[in-house]
């Protein structure tokens, strides 16, 4: 009797391929865009947890270091994200102080907790609530983009001072430590292999 194929989804065009036991080498690649396909995200659990400590750890820089620094008339003023912050909603611009300190500080550290949770849960094999894990994870997923409107705000912020020549601006280690964070927060809900979060009702069921 003929194992029957089992269906892949390709990571990078999203094309479903059929992969059957007689793939030469256990390997088998998308028609479409060539993208080596795989049932499971490759050690998901330890990848995940690398980069999201990493993510933690350069999170506090991130918010105690400045992201810039305005030099006018040889005067030197450093800025982290929550003197911004500050001075947006002391400036009255309370929608644009409010968008910074979401984008900023509440996104990033709701992902850092949120995946923890996550990988937690599994590593427990607990079986609370499956499919509210699941979403949880689509939404992280979702939202990740949306963590880098303050480097675009402080992109266009020193744009705008360059070309008035108002000021100098000089970016800041925060700035680079945020953007990092931002980038680490994506590429670990991307590890993170969500049909980890099933197993345990799987092998219960078995």
């Amino acid at each position: 009797m003929t194992a029957p194929s089992l269906w892949v989804s390709c990571g990078s065009c999203r094309l479903l391929t059929a992969i059957g036991p007689e793939t030469p080498g256990g390997r088998a690649y998308c028609p479409r865009c060539g993208e080596a396909l795989s049932q499971r995200k490759p050690n998901s659990l330890s990848r995940t947890w690398a980069l999201l400590i990493a993510a933690a750890v350069l999170y506090v820089p991130a918010n105690l270091f400045p992201v810039m620094t305005i030099i006018s008339f040889g005067a030197s003023q450093p800025a982290t994200i929550l003197t911004g912050v500050k001075e947006l909603a002391a400036a009255g611009m309370w929608p644009i102080a409010v968008l910074v300190f979401v984008a900023s500080i509440t996104i990033p550290m709701l992902k850092l907790v949120s995946l923890s949770f996550l990988l937690i849960s599994v590593q427990l094999r607990s079986q609370w609530r499956p499919r509210d894990r699941t979403r949880l994870y689509h939404m992280i997923e979702g939202i990740g983009r949306w963590s880098m409107i303050d480097v675009f705000m402080i992109s266009i912020l020193v744009a705008l001072i360059q070309l008035a020549q108002i000021a100098t601006v000089e970016p800041g280690v925060g700035a680079v430590c945020f953007a990092t964070v931002v980038i680490l927060t994506m590429l670990a809900t991307s590890a993170f292999d969500p049909r980890l979060i099933w197993d345990c009702l799987e092998s219960d069921d078995d």
